[in-house]
């Protein structure tokens, strides 16, 4: 029993080191290029109700039930979530902040199944008439027993390729519309 005991010590003075060795911020983020105008692209990424057409978090999951508060693209406007399954869990994202045609940000809070805070942004800069240069970010820190999870699989490795296929669905989408 004594060694059982000392083991369990052992075990709870391990991760509680792991917990405060590892990095608890992260700031994740990608780039990409649209041949479309700033504008568009800006007054596209604001909507929330755009967002099941090119976030892939919605693809995968698309049973998703999906509510949203407010006038779509203003502070405050809100879009609520709930899966059926653990992948999405059950949140809210609600805009904090538009610099029309520049600065997008929003604040998403995870209920389930791990709360979990964090600030997605995305800034749009025109490089020349009609091509734009798009960055989305996603930034926040880790609870615990995220951060000790974080020291074997990564947040960007986690959120990274997502974050770049949604780009790339939405340099898809503004392309189409600007063509037709």
């Amino acid at each position: 029993m004594t060694l059982f005991f000392y083991l369990l010590i052992a075990f709870i003075t391990f991760i509680a080191f792991l917990h405060a060795w590892a990095k608890k911020k992260y700031d994740i983020s990608r780039t990409m290029v649209i041949n479309a105008p700033r504008d568009v692209v800006f007054s596209f990424i604001r909507r929330l109700k755009n967002h099941p057409f090119w976030v892939p978090w919605f693809f995968k999951y698309p049973k998703t039930v999906l509510k949203q508060k407010g006038e779509d693209g203003k502070v405050g406007s809100a879009i609520y979530w709930k899966g059926d399954n653990k992948g999405i869990g059950e949140g809210i994202q609600k805009i904090i902040k538009v610099k029309h045609p520049r600065v997008f940000e929003t604040r998403v809070l995870f209920v389930k199944p791990v709360k979990v805070s964090m600030l997605t942004y995305f800034a749009i800069k025109e490089l020349e008439p009609g091509k734009s240069k798009v960055v989305w970010g996603i930034r926040g820190s880790l609870p615990f027993p995220l951060s000790v999870i974080s020291l074997f699989y990564s947040p960007n490795k986690l959120m990274g390729d997502d974050i770049e296929k949604g780009l790339i669905n939405l340099k898809t989408q503004m392309e189409k519309k600007v063509k037709s």
